[in-house]
């Protein structure tokens, strides 16, 4: 079994989906969805921006079905609920791959406030 890893935020890190979510699939065919191993139910991959102080990354989060908010669309502010990460290594065709996968037990969707709009007097008067 590998190693997981909890994964932490400071209070000022956001999450934005960058690409919704899409079924896993145990085959290079695409023809047996992923299932969580304990519960059988289906898992999906969604692709999160990850925005803490002066940069920002991509993640791509594993996630069962039911820990899928409704409502969740491009560019929705959301906090990964119990996040791991693996570490993984592999050899094909002769060649290292690795990486981290990451599996979150649900998302949040966060409510996000308008930005402030500053007027800016239109005319200055002489």
């Amino acid at each position: 079994m590998a190693s997981r890893i909890r994964v932490g935020f400071t209070s000022t890190t956001r999450h934005m989906v960058g690409m919704l979510q899409t079924p896993k699939f145990t085959d290079m065919e695409k023809t047996q969805i992923a299932t969580d191993r304990e519960t059988g139910e289906p898992l999906y991959t969604i692709t999160l921006f990850v925005m803490e102080d002066e940069r920002a990354e991509t993640i791509k989060v594993t996630v069962p079905k039911s820990g899928l908010p409704n409502g969740l669309n491009l560019g929705s502010f959301v906090r990964p609920l119990n996040l791991f990460a693996t570490p993984w290594a592999r050899v094909f065709n002769g060649q290292l791959q690795d990486g981290v996968a990451y599996r979150a037990s649900g998302l949040e969707l966060l409510a996000v406030s308008a930005p402030t709009v500053v007027d800016e007097p239109s005319e200055i008067a002489a």
